[in-house]
């Protein structure tokens, strides 16, 4: 059912909680509908627009769906979430709810695009020429945490290849449900798992699969769930999330790959995964350098709950 230009419906109390699964109840729509409405300004919670799919609706609040309205300028990158900025390589500190990079929507707001204008503000950029920015690795949209960019073709090189060849360091941080014990996961990941999902392939491995190895720490346990620590040798997309969802551990706030488990549904305002450890070879230095962000607030105070 398609939303009709400033339709108005209330927030239920059973959907209370992140505003991409209110707008999705509420008004009978697809998760990408929902968040392509939120992202573009197109849904006000009582008189204000918000953009961000992960923001929290109270029960009662008013969801107003205006198909008519215009995108919001794009928001700019804050200095803080500069991490590290030389001629080579920029280290940013990547918001939740953001994506890396465009994915369908060439318009649409992004780290990237940040990235570059934030650049071009503070002078690191040729006059009229748009900033050189290499893109090496990039984070799920609902995950937080450190991306490098790179600045030269010799830095995209030397990172292509070290992430090629699984030398760069990355550590992140996640909130699994139910009691996670330490281990190391070994798949062979494919597009299509049969339901139209990514996955581990069964049996022998189809052409185009690829190998994907998580190694699983348990930080500490939780009320119904558990902190983990995950190093990655390989960065295949969405592999923390397949690995931990086809172990029996989806993420806390997992909406993708959540089906069949059987457990209590623990309610977060995003997926709970943060990139909290970065690490590589210079291009130009060749010396060792590593980076470390704390997780965010909004996953911290999920931790506080669940360690109450």
């Amino acid at each position: 059912m398609a939303a009709r230009p400033n339709r108005a419906e209330t927030v239920p109390p059973e959907l209370a909680g992140p505003l991409d699964r209110a707008v999705r109840g509420v008004f009978g729509v697809s998760w990408g509908k929902a968040r392509g409405w939120i992202e573009s300004g197109k849904v006000r919670v009582g008189v204000e627009t918000v953009t961000e799919a992960t923001a929290r609706v109270a029960a009662g609040a008013s969801l107003e769906v205006d198909e008519r309205a215009r995108r919001p300028r794009a928001a700019e990158l804050d200095d803080r979430q500069v991490v590290h900025l030389d001629a080579q390589v920029l280290v940013l500190n990547k918001p939740a709810g953001l994506s890396t990079v465009p994915y369908e929507d060439a318009e649409a707001d992004t780290l990237e695009g940040r990235a570059r204008a934030w650049l071009e503000r503070r002078g690191k950029a040729q006059r009229g020429a748009r900033p050189a920015l290499g893109v090496v690795h990039r984070l799920d949209k609902e995950t937080s945490g450190l991306v490098v960019f790179t600045r030269t073709w010799l830095a995209k090189q030397s990172l292509a290849s070290q992430f090629r060849k699984h030398t760069v360091h990355r550590r992140y941080m996640a909130i699994a449900h139910g009691e996670v014990r330490p281990r190391t996961i070994r798949s062979m990941l494919v597009e299509d798992r049969g339901d139209r999902l990514r996955g581990s392939a069964r049996g022998t491995p189809p052409p185009g699969a690829r190998e994907a190895i998580t190694h699983v720490e348990s930080a500490e346990p939780l009320a119904g769930a558990t902190l983990v620590v995950l190093r990655l040798e390989t960065g295949r997309t969405h592999q923390i999330r397949i690995h931990l969802s086809e172990a029996g551990h989806p993420i806390v706030g997992e909406h993708v790959y959540i089906k069949g488990y059987k457990g209590p549904i623990i309610e977060a305002p995003r997926l709970m995964l943060h990139a909290a450890e970065l690490g590589f070879v210079h291009p130009s230095t060749e010396r060792e350098m590593r980076w470390t962000q704390p997780m965010p607030d909004d996953m911290a105070e999920v931790l506080a709950r669940l360690r109450g």
